[in-house]
């Protein structure tokens, strides 16, 4: 097949793919027949487009190509079979037009991968199934990555996706289209979804980069689409300001060679303050709104904290301190009593910060977590007691799985194994 041919299908796999899922979806009421009949139908692509050319309506090509092959799918599938006439009566129906429930919907959501978030949000499933299940499927996140913003081994993950898409079989769960009216029941788990792929990108879990800044970028654009669908809602207000405020220090995170500059030694100068602008001023639209007890308000005011401090010495710890006390009575985790314990070392100093940090490591909470043992290290660093911090620093890189965050920890661990020079 030509190169030019090649490239014109990949650009439509990108332009369409999630156009055609949701068609598909509207059709077939099964996301797994939908995405393999999808993927199958451009297979087909790949085999007939180089005899025939492109059609003039490729969508639509692939749209029915993918039809054809669920009718054929169905018809062999002992497990469908019961049901065949229903489910073909309804694909027949759907004929190679794109089902007319995806242009109603169209009118209410102004983007197919946010469609597809929310027709994958369906309230009968756990909201932390719910998130699993979309982050996996739709936003291409490995189980590895999901694993770890839910803060439970990969096994684990894996066997409740398993699970979930069991029970979406066996309780005959369909996934279509919400209506307008259901929106705002299905608003947390979105927001949620949303969250986890900024949280994904801002700091990848594995690779060769602290940063990716695609998933960021599609967090932050779903945030702002989120807050123009539901404008009487404050929470995807206050979300999208959270995001905007800690990817303002993108470009000052890592050095020229990618490795990790702390906040304190960041060039605040060359933080993006058009963006800190923009996330100010959904702050003060979310609190309005009343979002200043939410999880999301309260990140969002830690948040501009940081943001607003033009030297590191201006930061309000002691008002970030009480923020978290906030935040671990409305959305209590593990992950925001190590960040209270950092913010009261801050404030309070390293002896302080050490106490509440044994306390939860105690707890055994964050077993596998590597910023548990790493936060440990650097406040027995900054108390000179160079052999314990050595001994967290190791375990710190053990843990951890990004190639930035371990050169850090690395060099963090050099220093502090180096013997003392007096002059």
């Amino acid at each position: 097949m030509a190169p030019l041919l090649s490239e014109q299908i990949e650009r439509i796999y990108t332009d369409e793919r999630d156009r055609i899922l949701a068609t598909l979806i509207g059709m077939l009421r099964d996301f797994d027949l939908a995405e393999e009949m999808m993927q199958e139908a451009f297979a087909a692509a790949l085999l007939h487009w180089p005899d025939s050319g492109v059609p003039a309506k490729p969508r639509a090509w692939i749209v029915g190509a993918a039809r054809h092959k669920a009718i054929d799918r169905l018809r062999r599938d002992a497990l469908f079979r019961a049901k065949f006439p229903d489910l073909q009566r309804t694909v027949e129906q759907a004929g190679e037009a794109e089902n007319p429930l995806v242009f109603e919907a169209e009118e209410i959501f102004p983007d197919d991968r946010l469609r597809l978030i929310f027709t994958c949000c369906h309230p009968a499933l756990a909201t932390e199934a719910q998130v699993a299940l979309t982050l996996r499927t739709l936003c291409g996140l490995t189980t590895e990555e999901i694993a770890r913003a839910f803060l439970v081994p990969a096994q684990t993950m894996a066997q409740r996706l398993v699970r979930v898409k069991r029970k979406i079989t066996e309780a005959a769960i369909p996934y279509s289209v919400p209506p307008a009216a259901t929106l705002v029941a299905r608003l947390d788990a979105v927001l949620v979804t949303v969250y986890l792929i900024f949280t994904a990108g801002y700091t990848a879990s594995s690779g060769a980069a602290l940063v990716k800044t695609d998933l960021c970028g599609e967090a932050i654009r779903l945030g702002r689409l989120l807050v123009s669908l539901v404008p009487n809602q404050s929470d995807p207000a206050a979300l999208l300001a959270m995001m905007l405020f800690h990817d303002s220090r993108r470009a000052t995170r890592t050095d020229a060679a990618g490795d990790i500059v702390l906040l304190e030694d960041q060039d605040r100068s060359r933080w993006n303050h058009a963006s800190i602008q923009e996330g100010s001023e959904m702050l003060c639209r979310s609190l309005a709104g009343g979002a200043g007890e939410s999880r999301y308000g309260i990140e969002a005011q830690i948040a501009a904290i940081h943001a607003m401090a033009s030297r590191p010495q201006d930061t309000d710890w002691a008002r970030i301190v009480a923020l978290y006390g906030e935040l671990k009575r409305v959305a209590p985790s593990p992950v925001v009593d190590l960040n209270e314990a950092v913010a009261i070392a801050m404030w309070r100093g390293p002896e302080a910060g050490l106490e509440k940090l044994a306390e939860l490591e105690g707890s055994g909470r964050l077993a596998e977590y590597h910023l548990l043992p790493a936060a440990q290290a650097r406040l027995l660093e900054k108390l000179d007691d160079r052999q314990s911090a050595a001994i967290h620093y190791r375990r710190a890189i053990a843990l951890a799985r990004n190639d930035p965050e371990r050169r850090f920890l690395a060099a963090r661990l050099a220093k502090v194994s180096s013997p003392s020079v007096f002059y």
